[in-house]
């Protein structure tokens, strides 16, 4: 006998959750460029309707997921710098809360560096730029407490040392997306920032 396989319908704010978890895991499998809107209604097995009564667009969705992110990591990150005993401490349990944050959802380097959703929407630019700029300032401010306290160079350009914080995690990434299985993120970051503890931490003989 036939079953017919009837999906329960939820309340808005969870059939979006719904939706934007979705999203990202496409993106992760198929690359953002490719995700379709009836790529997302087939994997949530509704159809393109029931995702455009949730979202007018498809760059909404995309908005969604971005205000998403920016929620999810940040938090993570602030929560990782909270158990730290120093700024210094605290920049590398943020990096490898990030690296860990990654491992999770390997979808959102892709969605924050994504050429074509810079250039297509303003209002994901503006978003995406909000995001790094408030990640760059907490690392900055970081930076600056470290050299309050003589954990750091007094002459370090706190802010680009944020910036090369910053790339280094996104170089990374895209060498795990160009080696593949060959390179592993994790033990990537691990041999990585060590040498750029070297480069911000202030040495005993300049104290």
């Amino acid at each position: 006998m036939n079953q017919v396989v009837i999906k329960r319908r939820l309340p808005t704010e969870e059939r979006q959750s719904e939706i934007i978890r979705v999203a990202v895991e496409l993106a992760a499998e198929k690359g953002v460029d490719s995700v379709t809107t009836q790529d997302m209604a087939d994997a949530m097995q509704v159809t393109q309707g029931a995702i455009f009564k949730h979202f007018s667009t498809k760059d909404d969705i995309w908005v969604a997921v971005m205000q998403w992110i920016r929620e999810r990591l940040m938090g993570v990150l602030e929560k990782a710098a909270s158990e730290a005993d120093d700024p210094i401490a605290a920049i590398e349990c943020m990096f490898f809360a990030h690296i860990a944050f990654i491992g999770k959802h390997p979808a959102i380097p892709r969605l924050l560096f994504s050429e074509l959703l810079h250039k297509k929407n303003s209002k994901l630019r503006k978003l995406i730029q909000e995001i790094i700029s408030g990640y760059e300032a907490k690392i900055t401010g970081l930076l600056d407490s470290a050299k309050a306290q003589s954990l750091a160079p007094p002459d370090l350009d706190s802010k680009s040392a944020a910036v090369l914080y910053i790339g280094m995690i996104q170089g990374l990434v895209m060498q795990i997306s160009i080696f593949g299985g060959k390179r592993l993120l994790l033990e990537e970051a691990r041999k990585t920032f060590p040498i750029y503890l070297h480069g911000i931490k202030r040495r005993s003989a300049e104290v």
